[in-house]
């Protein structure tokens, strides 16, 4: 029985690594890059026309981040798997793409057969880390265990806020939709900061799923 092509979409808003990646990768007998995009909201759009079955997603891009491209594709075609490929190995870049939706993540050092490897994976429905990322991982989950439950509880308001930042909603947009100030938004992020023990929103989002004060 022949092998199924695997329809790949890349998407990078540097050309020469686009063009490499989709050349490299084109070479492969078993993947078809169908597309290329330089951006995300470029990237969600030739989602919906070329129905790539993996997306090849960087994460730093003008008009529409990967984190964002990724959520909107998820959403929208949440047949389309979705592999992070970034220079990006900061804990919250890792836990963002993670979180939006991302079956892989991997780093642009990767050698190219564990690239190969990650997208016949994903396109499985699969989930691959790369070592060093899913290691991260680990050390973050494994300290935010450690962190001991807060006394204090989240009000109305603030439980309001956190269901914005964990749809990926910036200080403005909570703003418009809550019909409140910015600088009240602030207010109430840097509180559920304190009560939940979080240094960041990834992580505040991240330890009230875990605690089921909020759900996806």
């Amino acid at each position: 029985m022949a092998q199924k092509t695997i329809r790949i979409l890349v998407a990078d808003d540097h050309p020469v690594v686009r063009e490499g990646l989709s050349a490299m990768l084109g070479r492969e007998e078993d993947f078809e890059v169908v597309g290329q995009a330089i951006d995300g909201r470029e990237a969600v759009d030739k989602v919906a026309r070329l129905k790539p079955d993996v997306v090849l997603m960087d994460l730093k891009m003008p008009r529409m981040d990967g984190v964002e491209a990724i959520r909107e594709i998820k959403r929208s075609h949440p047949g389309t798997e979705v592999l992070v490929l970034t220079t990006f190995d900061s804990d919250e870049y890792i836990f963002q793409g993670i979180e939006a939706g991302a079956r892989g993540y991997l780093l642009k050092d990767a050698p190219r057969e564990e690239l190969f490897r990650a997208v016949r994976v994903v396109a499985q429905g699969e989930s691959l880390l790369q070592p060093t990322v899913a290691a991260r991982l680990v050390n973050r989950f494994a300290e935010l265990s450690r962190r001991p439950a807060p006394e204090e509880t989240l009000s109305e308001r603030e439980l309001e806020v956190l269901r914005c930042m964990a749809r990926g909603a910036a200080n403005k947009e909570i703003a418009t939709q809550l019909v409140i100030s910015e600088s009240t938004v602030k207010t109430h992020v840097t509180n559920i900061f304190q009560k939940l023990g979080a240094s960041d929103r990834t992580q505040a989002v991240t330890l009230a799923l875990q605690r089921q004060l909020i759900a996806l």
